[in-house]
């Protein structure tokens, strides 16, 4: 199977929306009058980013979805998305997987694919995404103020479990290492919430590195500094209760490492005004999304993390760093 029959098999479909989609040398694209295009591209790399072994239809999920949340990450309705794919040998029933995950996911968000490449190598996924948001209204990671609640939607620490359990660091019961393995290989992209939240959120970003990291980066282009109370984190791992049940123990700064630092958990941190609360539990509410407080923008720069008490936590968490290690 050469190259043009791989993509005609498993990629080419009838275009929709686009002006043109796969086949030429350039996709045709616009968005709606009045409307801004918003881009984003993610890379997905064979030992750094997913398992040998993972299946290939969860990849095919992933490598999407891990996209589609940075648009849900600043308020943007997807479009269309580009897929290149550098694989080491043209597998049809790979091919066949993958391409299962990622348009199923692709369908579900009305997410067009309009072109892309394909090559021989080591296994590596790259796409750009493309959204459109009313101009002027998309969310960004510099609106946060003093004063701001800080929220953050789902759970956070499961896929870290899951990839601890994988890697032979902290082992799982094979039920509860299978739900966790769930959220690290089929993260949801919160897109529903990300549109409801426009108007409302002053500053957001998707958590992909880890909590306290991503929300630096706001921090940062915001100017300010916020406080974060971990008892508020923990019980947001999916499968806490579960483990609370089990023979399994982990002591507390692993659990508070998991969903400050882990990564891997794609769901959204951002910022609101303290008035805006009714606003951002009815965004929640209607995205069919759970939201949770669990801090608050200060003037004074840096970033502090309390326990239930409001007494300082010293123990440091590093989030994930492409090339660290």
């Amino acid at each position: 199977m050469g190259e043009f029959d791989l993509i005609r098999r498993f990629f080419q479909r009838p275009v929709r929306r686009a002006a043109l989609g796969v086949g030429d040398d350039c996709a045709l694209l616009a968005p709606a009058p009045g409307m801004q295009l918003a881009v984003s591209c993610d890379m997905l790399v064979e030992g750094r980013h997913f398992f040998a072994d993972v299946e290939p239809r969860l990849l095919g999920h992933k490598a999407l979805a891990v996209n589609l949340s940075d648009l849900a990450a600043s308020g943007t309705a997807p479009l269309a998305f580009t897929l290149a794919l550098s694989l080491p040998r043209a597998d049809e029933a790979w091919c066949a997987a993958f391409a299962q995950g990622l348009l199923a996911l692709a369908d579900q968000h009305d997410c067009e694919l309009i072109g892309g490449d394909t090559t021989a190598g080591p296994l590596n996924i790259c796409i750009t995404v493309f959204g459109e948001v009313p101009s002027g209204q998309a969310l960004l990671r510099s609106g946060a103020r003093a004063g701001d609640d800080i929220w953050v939607s789902g759970h956070l620490g499961d896929a870290r479990l899951a990839l601890e359990a994988l890697l032979d660091q902290h082992p799982l019961p094979p039920d509860l290492l299978a739900a966790t393995r769930t959220r690290l290989e089929a993260p949801t992209p919160r897109v529903a919430l990300g549109l409801a939240l426009r108007g409302i959120a002053s500053s957001a970003l998707d958590v992909s590195d880890g909590l306290l990291g991503d929300l630096g980066h706001i921090l940062k282009a915001s100017g300010v500094g916020a406080c974060i109370d971990c008892s508020l984190t923990t019980p947001l791992i999916a499968a806490y209760a579960d483990i609370q049940r089990s023979d399994t123990i982990f002591d507390r700064d692993f659990l508070r490492l998991c969903t400050l630092a882990g990564g891997d958990d794609y769901e959204l941190c951002f910022t609101a005004p303290a008035a805006a609360r009714a606003a951002v539990l009815q965004a929640g509410a209607s995205s069919a999304t759970p939201v949770t407080r669990i801090g608050r923008i200060e003037a004074e720069p840096g970033l502090r993390v309390v326990d239930g008490e409001g007494l300082p936590v010293t123990t440091r968490f590093a989030s994930f760093d492409h090339f660290a290690g």
